[in-house]
């Protein structure tokens, strides 16, 4: 495999993203100062993940000398960048149910940030039936000025948390383009300057957009309101918009259950967002509307009510997909094992209804007429779990078996810009897929098996306390091939904690030569004809969640993070062509254009409106 195997999307389908994604929407959700509210120390404290250290790790990298003793980070604690690879790896807390990137303009070279949610505990148990509400903490983090030329300068850091009361936070989805602006726009006294629109799905049943600032901006107002500014950001505010599901004169919040999906519509104005809950429901808002029956403002929240809500499956709606190439079709699946494609004109009944597996998570990449769907093993037939691809039925393909998978794959997550997807399992594996030619007739198949390599693979390991009260690794290895392993297994965390670590094995992304003998393609293959999956015991090496950049920028990096609370980033430099270098190149003179002309005009007027009048392609 090369760079030229999967190189970016053709010239009409980059052009349609700029027709597609704005630059500036929903100009009058701004974060305002006075919405603003800090916590002192012991406020923050129930809010907090209760882990103050991360479990003991240690990193192995492909073509390097291994690390010797485990490494333990404190909580909201990173790792430096390695100077070669750039990966870096940071500690959040508890584990992670929840990421996602937040968008930035193409060729602005601007800071990456990534927003998450992990539970409190490292053994904390949820039902899903009924609604719950409690303290939990949205945590925005900075990435540095990644790109695909350069790494981080000093790896991952906490920027600030939000505190939230509505309990566990099962999805996270940003306003898909037009909620950044530069960090540097003039604002009214009272505002800041905006990162981005971020809508949440609560195990309360609710649905709350929130307006989060540039961190430099909430820094300088808590300079100016908190005298002792040391220590960590958080803060209490309130959302922009708060979404329920009924109508003004009947309205019963956490009706329907908890909610576990959230999705944006990817096309501009991005004015419709849909929701999936417990029961069943899927409801969509129109986040433009001017309906008073829709749409009722308390203070500077909105309470905002559906335009459409139907019963699309029998059970928990468990993830919502738009189709990016036409905003009339959405696709959802269930815990019923049910994978419906609906048309918004027509929602009698769905366009295509297939029944096969449960379906943990889906991904609609812009241009392909179905999804790739990720699985859980529970259900799957022998020899088929694993990743596939459905088509929405216009085609009339089968199901294409992307790649087999012994273990439930967690995450699934696609790049519009490489025509690949990545994928987190509970066996701790991340890995990339290069997606075939789908939409011809015939599909473009060949070495299927070349098609995919790991990112990395977690292990979980048994090791030994030193006198010194430090920790050195056993040389049993993997700790389903130890003695120990038929003496002890773990239940939970507490358990494991003092007697097990992790290591990360993470393959070289920086070039694909020789692919099919390299160790860790090998080690991936084995696994799928013969992993060994034990589920007595912690699954402390699991990921839950993967994530491929939105952003031109920084395309070729993907986030991942699961049960162990250690979130990673990588950069698969092998895939950067030239002609995304030759995309970022022009987008950034672009940018710097307009950003130069925006700075003239702000010296004879200050208006955000005139500001994002002339930024505007």
């Amino acid at each position: 495999m090369s760079a030229a195997d999967a190189a970016p999307l053709p010239l009409s389908i980059r052009i349609s993203r700029d027709v597609w994604f704005s630059d500036w929407e929903f100009p009058d959700w701004i974060p305002y100062k006075e919405s603003w509210h800090f916590l002192s120390g012991r406020e923050a404290d129930l809010y907090l993940p209760l882990e103050t250290s991360s479990p003991p790790f240690s990193i192995k990298r492909e073509g390097l000398p291994g690390e010797q003793d485990p490494c333990v980070l404190s909580r909201f604690q990173s790792l430096p960048p390695h100077p070669e690879r750039w990966d870096v790896t940071f500690f959040v807390g508890g584990p992670v149910w929840s990421l996602e990137w937040c968008p930035t303009l193409g060729g602005s070279g601007s800071c990456q940030y990534v927003a998450l949610y992990c539970h409190r505990g490292m053994d904390d148990r949820n039902r899903l039936d009924v609604t719950r509400s409690g303290p939990a903490l949205l945590q925005l983090w900075s990435l540095g000025t990644i790109g695909v030329e350069n790494g981080s300068s000093s790896g991952a850091s906490f920027s600030y948390g939000l505190a939230v009361d509505e309990g566990c936070i099962w999805d996270l989805k940003f306003c898909p383009s037009g909620g950044w602006e530069l960090p540097s726009t003039p604002r009214k006294a009272s505002e800041m300057a905006r990162l981005g629109l971020l809508a949440a799905a609560f195990s309360s049943g609710h649905v709350e957009i929130y307006s989060l600032p540039h961190p430099d901006s909430l820094y300088s107002h808590r300079k100016s309101q908190v005298k002792d500014s040391s220590g960590l950001t958080i803060c209490k505010v309130d959302c922009v918009v708060r979404l329920h599901v009924g109508s003004i004169k009947a309205c019963n919040p956490g009706e329907n259950g908890q909610c576990f999906s959230v999705a944006w519509l990817p096309s501009k104005p991005h004015q419709y967002l849909a929701a999936g809950f417990y029961d069943g429901t899927v409801s969509i808002w129109d986040l433009k509307t001017k309906s008073v029956l829709q749409k009722v403002r308390q203070g500077r929240v909105i309470k905002q009510y559906p335009f459409h809500s139907f019963p699309a499956h029998e059970h928990a709606v468990r993830c919502i997909e738009w189709c990016k190439a036409d905003s009339n079709f959405l696709v959802t699946c269930s815990n019923d094992r049910r994978l419906r494609f609906w048309d918004l004109r027509r929602l009698c009944v769905p366009i295509s209804n297939i029944k096969r597996f449960q379906v943990t998570e889906m991904a609609w990449l812009l241009p392909y007429c179905g999804v790739v769907v990720a699985q859980d093993n529970c259900t799957a037939s022998h020899g088929l779990c694993g990743i596939h691809y459905v088509d929405s039925g216009y085609l009339g393909h089968k199901p294409y078996f992307v790649t087999p998978r012994k273990a439930t794959v967690w995450s699934v997550s696609g790049s519009d810009w490489l025509s690949a997807v990545t994928s987190g399992d509970i066996s701790g594996e991340v890995m990339v897929i290069i997606l075939p030619g789908l939409n011809a007739q015939s599909f473009n198949t060949k070495r299927p098996s070349e098609r995919r390599f790991p990112l990395y693979k977690a292990d979980f390991l048994s090791y030994a306390p030193q006198s010194d009260d430090t920790t050195r690794p056993c040389d049993s290895g993997p700790l389903a091939e130890s003695h120990e392993w038929e003496h002890f297994k773990p239940k939970s965390f507490r358990a494991a904690v003092g007697r097990f670590s992790l290591l990360f094995q993470d393959m070289d992304l920086r070039t694909f030569q020789r692919l099919p003998s390299r160790e860790p393609v090998r080690r991936m293959q084995a696994n799928e004809l013969k992993g060994d999956l034990n589920m007595e015991r912690v699954q402390l090496e699991a990921v839950h969640k993967v994530r491929f950049s939105p952003n031109l920028d920084s395309y070729p990096w993907v986030v991942s993070g699961g049960h162990s609370g250690l979130v990673r980033l990588h950069c698969v430099r092998g895939l950067v062509s030239s002609i995304g270098r030759k995309m970022i190149g022009e987008k950034s003179a672009q940018f710097r254009a307009m950003y130069e002309h925006t700075e003239m005009v702000g010296e004879c007027d200050y208006s955000p409106e005139v500001q994002h009048c002339v930024v505007q392609v």
